[in-house]
């Protein structure tokens, strides 16, 4: 079964940067788009960023843009999201999961519903 692995959080003071990774174990991603979640606590989870196939295309939530760069490296079979200028808001546990395209554009926020979630990887921002 699908099980997607994300790592790479921590503690950051706001104004810091951190870069996450995610990872599928036994699964090529190449052939997929994939996002970004986040989960703050007592909060839904809610769409960050995505990336699309072949060609790269990336879009971004609202709250996150000129701030946040999603990329993929099919090669390592990973997809990162680097993050700079980070807020106190963007606290939370980010995850990674199989994303829609739609007219050849990645959905944030929106998941494909094959395998599963992942244990997250938790990013918490404060002095």
């Amino acid at each position: 079964q699908l099980q997607f692995v994300e790592s790479g959080g921590g503690l950051v003071q706001p104004g810091g940067s951190l870069r996450l990774s995610c990872t599928a174990s036994g699964f090529s991603l190449d052939d997929f788009a994939v996002g970004w979640f986040r989960q703050a606590p007592g909060k839904e989870r809610e769409g960050v960023s995505c990336i699309g196939t072949s060609d790269h295309t990336t879009s971004y939530a609202d709250s996150v843009k000129g701030r946040f760069t999603i990329s993929r490296d099919n090669a390592e079979n990973t997809v990162s999201l680097q993050m700079n200028s980070l807020k106190s808001e963007d606290t939370g546990v980010y995850y990674c999961m199989l994303a829609p395209i739609v007219s050849h554009r990645c959905i944030v926020g929106a998941r494909v519903h094959f395998g599963s979630w992942g244990q997250g990887t938790q990013v918490t921002v404060s002095s």
